[in-house]
């Protein structure tokens, strides 16, 4: 494909040739964010450099949805209706007004006459008749030559315009349920994207007997390698990086989307001394680790601390999922839901050795869910947290906003009075309407209501602690959550309930906060914090 790109727009193509090998083009790539096996036993980072997705090729596997739009349509045309139509094309160039009063189906119907595809908008389709008659100007062709211009008119249009077909969701508003999210029934219908040049085609036709050359020089076949360079540069986003389309039902002026491979910042040098925090809501640890995915994400990422949430693990599962850890990180420390077996769960597995370890917040109204671990460290206390969710019909709301988020946020001030205070993990809230790809019809959904909203912004953000990454990317839409039920992630349509607070003593130490959005295995992705000590 590369190779056919350079040779189009280092020669003149003609573009019957072009058309012919358009059709046989085939786009065929596919993702599998595997990753090298590395691993390192430093008890600091002393590399922050981003790790980009691995992308993987596959041989025989096409990306499915992209095509190239079929020729195979054949025109025929009576003599009679020939010389009719060449006298309404006559009237028309000596009255060129006349054809901005031309309604859609009128257009269409001259455009079918003359065999030109009568496809798009009115302006696509006045552009498709100036253009015809631009290269047809003061000449008549005779059936033969009219025949070979038709297929270069033909040839040439469709090679403009590729389809890309996606689903597209109705009304795809994620939403929680008893036991996770639910989403809203929706109902799905295929939607077919067209990505076409603007520019207005001309196709030279001094092959073409007794024909003058267009008055107004194109370059036709620059324009075709645009419009596939483009169709590929949008396709290859959509089914490899989907979390780098924007995707936001309310978007503000300014708002792009997230990407790490651009806006991560450059890694820090070797002699500066920092450490790396992961933080994961796993969503069912059991699973992943039979994905082999907690290693995966070890090797790549070299953290020195990874945070856990929603392992669902009961006490007796412990040993044995620690028989599954990679060498190094030696200090594990997890606490399970007690009062509902299989459910919640919170864990912080590190290399470096902490100083304490404590479990919950001290309440016992609190700790029987284990959604909480604290790890101290030299420089700082670090809290793995699992809030709780609102649930189905809000059941949880009240209990959420008015005791809950108290509770901890008293118990981190407590904290902050020795060390400054780091935050981690699922705090089940879309703070603001950038954090949420649907926020008009999420009003009332767990997560974002207006309630939760104002404790997150009165228990958390007002007493000091520092949202890292809407600090560093101010105006980026980056989601961490994507529902399974209707393939959210595919579309990028998320919510972005995964965070790393901060006490703001320490906040101008925060070297990246960032979201790695190509690791799956979880309806969440994992984020990350590279902190200077």
């Amino acid at each position: 494909m590369k190779q056919f790109l350079q040779f189009l727009s280092t020669t003149s193509t003609n573009l019957n040739s072009f058309a012919v090998i358009q059709k046989h083009l085939n786009t065929k790539t596919l993702v599998s964010p595997t990753v090298k096996a590395m691993r390192s036993k430093r008890r600091f980072s002393n590399s922050s450099e981003p790790v980009l997705p691995v992308v993987e090729n596959k041989k025989d596997k096409k990306l499915k949805g992209l095509e190239a739009s079929p020729v195979s349509k054949k025109y025929i045309a009576k003599e009679s209706d020939v010389n009719s139509h060449s006298i309404e094309i006559e009237r028309l160039r000596n009255d060129p007004a006349k054809m901005d009063t031309l309604t859609v189906e009128e257009l269409r119907k001259t455009l079918r006459s003359i065999k030109v595809p009568a496809k798009g908008r009115k302006d696509d389709l006045l552009s498709a008749l100036k253009s015809f008659m631009d290269n047809n100007d003061s000449c008549e062709l005779d059936p033969q030559a009219r025949e070979e211009h038709e297929k270069r008119l033909l040839a040439a249009s469709e090679n403009t315009s590729m389809e890309v077909t996606t689903k597209k969701v109705f009304d795809e508003d994620p939403v929680d349920d008893v036991n996770d999210r639910r989403l809203k029934q929706s109902r799905s219908a295929k939607k077919t994207v067209k990505v076409a040049n603007k520019k207005k085609l001309s196709v030279k036709s001094d092959d073409v007997s007794g024909c003058k050359p267009s008055r107004e020089k194109r370059k036709v076949s620059s324009d075709i390698v645009s419009v596939v360079a483009q169709s590929e540069e949008i396709t290859t986003a959509i089914q490899t990086e989907p979390w780098t389309v924007f995707a936001h039902k309310k978007p503000q002026k300014g708002w792009i989307a997230y990407n790490p491979r651009t806006m991560r910042p450059p890694p820090l040098t070797q002699d500066t001394k920092f450490v790396k925090l992961l933080s994961w809501n796993v969503n069912g640890l059991r699973a992943l680790l039979k994905l082999e995915g907690f290693s995966a994400l070890a090797r790549r990422e070299d953290f020195d601390v990874l945070c856990l949430q929603e392992t669902k693990l009961q006490e007796k599962d412990i040993e044995q999922i620690k028989q599954h850890l990679v060498d190094g990180y030696d200090n594990s420390f997890w606490t399970c839901s007690v009062s509902k077996l299989g459910y919640s769960g919170t864990s912080i597995i590190s290399r470096i050795k902490p100083l304490s370890v404590r479990y919950g917040l001290g309440v016992s109204d609190h700790d029987g869910e284990g959604r909480l671990v604290t790890a101290e460290f030299d420089t700082f206390y670090l809290i793995c947290g699992y809030v709780p969710n609102s649930g189905d019909g809000l059941r949880r709301l009240t209990y959420r906003v008015t005791e809950w988020d108290a509770s901890l946020s008293n118990y981190l001030k407590e904290l902050e009075k020795s060390k400054p205070v780091v935050l981690t993990g699922d705090l089940n809230c879309a703070h603001e309407e950038i954090d949420i790809y649907n926020p008009a019809g999420n009003k009332r959904s767990a997560g974002f209501t207006d309630e939760e909203r104002q404790s997150f912004a009165t228990n958390f953000l007002s007493k000091g602690f520092v949202d890292t990454f809407r600090r560093q990317h101010p105006g980026v839409v980056g989601y961490t959550y994507w529902g399974y039920r209707h393939g959210g992630r595919k579309t990028n349509k998320g919510w972005r309930l995964d965070y790393f607070l901060i006490s703001e003593s320490i906040a101008d130490k925060v070297h990246d906060s960032y979201i790695i959005p190509d690791v799956t295995g979880s309806d969440h992705c994992p984020i990350g914090l590279i902190l200077k000590l």
